[in-house]
């Protein structure tokens, strides 16, 4: 799913495409994709684009009117930008908007349709998809520590709650944690004050850092290549391969359809976190610890 770093880079490459221009056409090519019918999606057309900003995960068009196009990505939902007279992606485009300088394509790999676009009139219908979670960069350590020992949930849940802290999702959980030193599943209300404050600069470090990173990767040209995965990462993704800090292989832990990544060495004293599965399966014959054979 894209992430904070990835919606600031998609938004700055829309500013400079879209912003001022006119929304000449826009085409609905997948059925599951538009979530609202009032008002028709057909008043966009024609409409200049006053702004385009982030509101958590979701990408905001805002046009002439007060009218608001609301893009979720989701899991498997992307952007892409082509040239006038360029053919959008076969199978995976979701939604075509039409503008004089090119057309923005909304895709989604996969089968599963969970990418969504609403269309809403007026500021009031519009905060409605704000989660109310808190902007870190805007954030002091007393407003986050406020929002995180809220409740006492793990912090990775607490990461990638949304009414919590505005824009983190599974990835860059992960990428925190590391850097931050901490267990994914230790317990908010339990961590004491350096370890709140290390997080905190931790979550502020790692989101600045990869947005400055993909921004340089973007430059002038729109974001082709977001992605959850990107070999710089230290942990997220890296499931089996050294811990760039300490070279302790990368362990993990999967639920549904999310896999925690951390390292035992740096993040929890060398103990290795029980996988649902995995952990019930091998039963006795689990390791506890990173320096117990598997």
């Amino acid at each position: 799913m894209p992430e904070l770093p990835d919606v600031v880079v998609y938004v700055e490459s829309l500013q400079r495409r879209i912003l001022g221009q006119r929304l000449q056409r826009i085409r609905v090519l997948s059925p599951f994709l538009l979530r609202t019918a009032v008002p028709p999606i057909a008043e966009a057309e024609g409409k200049r684009v006053e702004g385009v900003h982030r509101l958590g995960k979701r990408i905001i068009i805002a046009l002439e009117s007060e009218l608001f196009l609301v893009v979720h990505l989701m899991i498997a939902g992307r952007l892409r930008w082509i040239e006038p007279g360029a053919r959008p992606p076969p199978r995976i485009a979701l939604a075509l908007l039409v503008f004089p300088g090119g057309t923005l394509v909304v895709t989604e790999a996969g089968t599963k349709r969970r990418a969504s676009l609403h269309v809403v009139r007026g500021k009031p219908s519009l905060a409605a998809f704000d989660m109310g979670g808190v902007e870190l960069a805007d954030a002091d350590l007393s407003t986050f520590r406020g929002r995180l020992l809220r409740e006492n949930h793990t912090l990775k849940r607490a990461l990638t709650d949304p009414r919590l802290f505005s824009g983190i999702g599974n990835a860059y959980s992960d990428e925190i944690l590391h850097r931050a030193r901490l267990s994914p599943v230790a317990l908010t209300q339990r961590l004491d004050d350096a370890e709140v404050e290390r997080l905190f600069s931790a979550a502020r470090a790692v989101l600045g850092e990869w947005t400055s990173r993909l921004r340089a990767h973007a430059k002038e040209s729109f974001p082709d290549k977001v992605t959850a995965f990107r070999p710089e990462m230290a942990v997220h993704g890296r499931y089996g391969e050294p811990c760039p800090v300490c070279g302790a292989p990368v362990q993990r832990i999967v639920y549904a359809e999310n896999e925690t990544n951390y390292c035992a060495r740096c993040q929890t004293g060398g103990t290795i976190l029980a996988d649902r599965a995995l952990s019930r399966l091998l039963k006795a014959s689990w390791p506890r610890s990173i320096d117990e054979p598997g």
